[in-house]
């Protein structure tokens, strides 16, 4: 899993970003190319994903100071309960207990997972304790890495450098590393269950080299431009984004090419991680679920980070291979139905053989494996700051916290998400339509 990886930024999706690994993967497995997270924002979206709930049912809305309860029931509890010994290498976002983390381990062991090495993200990383951020204070990288995160905020917040960790003790390489030799010593009775959980390609754009050098950034896709705004009608969050900033992002191919190379150092861990399952001769009954978090704008409508309904900040890839589908037909096959990140622990839980005994609503992929021309959703939602998206193969639509509609596209004909569609006399049958279909939605999943 990654942090804020949108979902052309892989080789086998967008063509911009080479990552041999994860295109192996999906040579194996099945893509699924409408996958949304259930929040553009990493707390509310790791929070549903842990629980099958939605942001209307957690009450997480943003990035709060939220906590899952101790002892939540979780999906990879359920796994736990089925005979496995569970693991976690990085970032969950499900706790706020601090400054040193390595205390609070018992959170993470209540929720299902059993040997833990969590780690904050890259900012939060600064004031926390884990048993990363403990290393690099004994080699002496700690101040300068602090100095260096300090310098990237305000105007400097799409500063692109490297970072002043070398690249062995870089974050996305620790957890790739210590979830690589997890695997290596792992001596148990019980499958192992392992969720490796990068904090990249997440900001600041400070990918070590020598992955800082290996885009161009004349060679990157250039950047959405932002469209012609309506001067009149209901407005939402994203009409909030463009106000807060309307200056360009001058450098945005710059941002692109850092991204990039994140990405393949992100990849490159992942390879390693499965020729050790195969060093272990475990590739013919290993499982592999690839997804992220939320997205990442990067320059897209001149706005940086997520929080918007946009596709770069909400369409997320997911990923899955599993030695059934590689000697099948269904081998690198795209499945283009609409599903929903917290899908990903339902379907996990079913091929470990586990039961998820709480109330959810999420849904398992493992019935479009036995016939791919299944309806999984009709539609999948997102949610954010109290507002609502819908989207299924053909339209997008957004409502404001009002349940006002506020952006309509037509996903097939404006992939770019240009040519807003509302204030169309030809549209209002269509979002009244859609709006009830949310709407419904939204009451149908109200009670857990």
């Amino acid at each position: 899993m990654c942090d804020q990886l949108r979902a052309d930024a892989l080789g086998c999706t967008g063509n911009w970003v080479k990552t041999p690994n994860i295109d192996r993967i999906t040579r194996d497995g099945v893509r699924f190319s409408n996958c949304l997270t259930n929040s553009p924002v990493c707390i509310p979206a790791r929070v549903s994903l842990a629980t099958g709930h939605y942001p209307h049912n957690t009450g997480v809305w943003d990035n709060c100071p939220f906590e899952l309860p101790e002892g939540r029931p979780t999906w990879m509890a359920a796994i736990r309960d089925g005979g496995y010994r569970t693991s976690l290498f990085g970032k969950t976002a499900l706790h706020r207990r601090g400054p040193d983390i390595r205390k609070f381990e018992h959170l993470l062991n209540s929720y299902g997972l059993d040997d833990v090495d969590e780690i904050r993200g890259p900012r939060a990383s600064v004031d926390t304790i884990c048993h990363m951020t403990a290393r690099w204070d004994s080699l002496g990288l700690l101040e300068a890495y602090r100095k260096d995160i300090k310098e990237r905020t305000g105007k400097n917040k799409t500063l692109v450098r490297p970072s002043p960790l070398p690249l062995a003790e870089y974050y996305d390489v620790y957890v790739g590393q210590q979830a690589k030799n997890y695997l290596h010593n792992y001596k148990r009775s019980e499958p192992w269950f392992c969720w490796v959980s990068f904090a990249g390609p997440h900001e600041p754009w400070d990918t070590p080299e020598p992955y800082a050098s290996m885009y161009r950034a004349g060679d990157m896709p250039p950047p959405i431009k932002r469209p012609r705004l309506r001067d009149r009608g209901p407005t939402g969050e994203l009409d909030r984004k463009f106000a807060e900033s309307s200056g360009k992002i001058d450098n945005a191919h710059e941002l692109r090419a850092n991204y990039a190379g994140k990405v393949t150092l992100i990849d490159d861990q992942i390879g390693q991680i499965i020729e050790k399952i195969e060093t272990r001769g475990e590739s013919d009954r290993t499982i592999i679920l690839f997804t992220s978090d939320h997205g990442e704008m990067n320059g897209d409508y001149d706005l940086i980070h997520k929080s918007n309904f946009l596709n770069p900040a909400v369409r997320i890839p997911l990923i899955l291979s599993m030695p059934e589908i590689k000697k099948s037909s269904l081998a690198g096959k795209i499945i283009d139905t609409p599903l929903e990140l917290f899908d990903a622990g339902p379907t996990l839980t079913d091929f470990a053989g586990g039961k998820i005994n709480y109330p959810h609503f999420a849904r398992s992929l493992a019935p479009l494996l036995q016939d791919p021309k299944l309806e999984h959703r009709q539609f999948a939602i997102s949610e954010f700051a109290l507002e609502l998206m819908y989207l299924d193969r053909d339209w997008k639509l957004m409502l404001n916290r009002e349940d006002e509609p506020y952006r309509l596209f037509d996903v097939k004909q404006d992939p770019h998400e240009i040519e807003d569609l509302i204030g169309r006399k030809e549209s209002e049958g269509l979002i009244a339509e859609l709006k009830g279909k949310l709407l419904e939605r939204r009451k149908q999943t109200e009670k857990v």
